[in-house]
């Protein structure tokens, strides 16, 4: 798993919580400020594992290039 990967992980988490919070405590600001920060965590965590199938994809091109 990439950084990019984990760091998106984290970051819809904390986006959820957020969220979350906002929603019960009828703080709308704070819930969309969660929700686009949920939204950016997951778009950043796709990001991280379309990178990683591409070097994987790479890597493997490589070795049956070698062969």
């Amino acid at each position: 798993m990439r950084q990019q990967e984990v760091d998106g992980k984290v970051k819809k988490a904390k986006g959820k919580v957020k969220e979350a919070v906002g929603i019960l405590s009828g703080n709308k600001k704070m819930e969309q400020e969660g929700a686009v920060q949920r939204t950016t965590g997951a778009i950043e965590e796709g990001v991280g594992k379309a990178r990683h199938a591409v070097g994987q994809a790479l890597t493997n091109l490589g070795n049956v290039v070698k062969k």
